[in-house]
C-alpha cells in the first residue's frame, strides 16, 4: 500500500521531470527498537521509484557502523541526499509532514547541481 496519495504521487513526478543528475538516497535504518524506520524505508523507497534519476540504498545501523560513521549518521531514522557528492545534507526521522516539502526540494536541488 503506498504512503503518498496519488496526487501528490502525480505532482512529485512532475517536479522530478526536472532532476538532471543523478541523486541517491541513503536510508539508514533497523529492524529492531526503531519506531518510524519501517515507514521511513517505505517512503524512500516510493520517492524513488518516482523517477529513474533515484535511487535508493538501505544500510542496517546496527551492523554497517562504519558506513553510518562515514556519513556521520548518530540516530536512526536517517536519511542522507546526496548525488556525486555529499553535500551534507540529513533528514532524522520521517522526511514527512512538513519535513516532506524541504526533503523534495534537496533532491531537486541535489540533482542540479
Amino acid at each position: 500500500m503506498a504512503l503518498l496519495k496519488d496526487e501528490v504521487q502525480n505532482e512529485v513526478r512532475e517536479r522530478f521531470k526536472k532532476l538532471t543528475g543523478p541523486v541517491r538516497l541513503v536510508n539508514f535504518t533497523q529492524k529492531i527498537e526503531c519506531h518510524h524506520c519501517e515507514e521511513t524505508r517505505r517512503l524512500i523507497e516510493e520517492i524513488a521509484s518516482l523517477s529513474s534519476k533515484i535511487n535508493s540504498q538501505v544500510y542496517n545501523f546496527a551492523l554497517d557502523k562504519e558506513r553510518a560513521q562515514q556519513y556521520k549518521i548518530d540516530k536512526i531514522p536517517a536519511v542522507v541526499v546526496e548525488a556525486e557528492k555529499d553535500y551534507g545534507i540529513r533528514f532524522f526521522g520521517i522526511p514527512g509532514g512538513y519535513e516532506f516539502n524541504s526533503f523534495i526540494s534537496a533532491i531537486y536541488d541535489v540533482s542540479r547541481k
